[in-house]
């Protein structure tokens, strides 16, 4: 099971000492990471995060990468990371080992994501989630009309190859977390042209409008 399959391709990292220009999404997430954290970063890629991290705010950081290329390629630019499973290896990890974990646009390939999430708030002080958001207009238009099920723009994969057997909206996330009795310290949709909104109350205007979501949480 893919952790990031589309990041993981990358055979080349960037070093925490160049100039790195992160994705936006990725730069939200190092925004909501206090400096000299202690960071676990669950499906890495390429490791571009926690280079940008490690030499933004001096972050102590690991990853793990189902991809042997994605982690051939962090560790050949001085990054800790090693080839794990999000479903497999998170139990091995002890409770509040790091100040943050992030899992980015991940959840949705994982088998028990409810146990994912589970366990993300057990070893991160703080967990940051990213996803795509199966609720926006776009995609709710595109099964309506087309009568298909919707593809990420610019993926590689159809419905029938995605590593994607979990989607979710905002609106299911939120009850998730909810269930779980999680608290959300902060929250964002990002729409496709770049914009960033607070996701307010119960997140029913972002569950239309946000393209992606990124979530700040912590047990209780």
């Amino acid at each position: 099971m893919p952790l990031d399959p589309e990041s993981s391709s990358a055979n080349t990292a960037p070093t925490a000492k160049e100039e790195i220009d992160l994705r936006l999404d990725l730069k939200l997430i190092a925004d909501m990471i206090a400096p000299g954290s202690r960071v676990l970063d669950i499906g890495c890629g390429d490791g571009a995060l926690l280079a940008y991290l490690a030499e933004h705010k001096n972050v102590d950081g690991r990853g793990i990468e189902i991809s042997q290329g994605g982690v051939n390629a962090c560790v050949a630019h001085g990054l800790s990371v090693i080839q794990g499973d999000a479903d497999t290896d998170l139990t091995n990890y002890p409770d509040h080992a790091f100040d943050y974990v992030v899992l980015g646009q991940t959840l949705q390939a994982t088998h028990q994501p409810r146990q994912v999430l589970e366990d993300l708030v057990r070893i991160g002080r703080h967990a940051v989630v990213s996803f795509f958001n199966f609720g926006h207009w776009r995609t709710r238009l595109s099964l309506l009309v087309h009568g298909r099920v919707p593809v990420k723009a610019g993926s590689k994969f159809g419905w029938d190859n995605s590593p994607d057997i979990h989607l979710c909206t905002i609106l299911d996330f939120v009850g998730l977390c909810n269930n779980l009795g999680l608290t959300i310290e902060k929250s964002l949709s990002l729409s496709r042209d770049g914009n960033v909104h607070t996701i307010r109350s119960a997140g029913h205007l972002a569950n239309l409008r946000g393209d992606q979501a990124i979530f700040l949480l912590r047990r209780g």
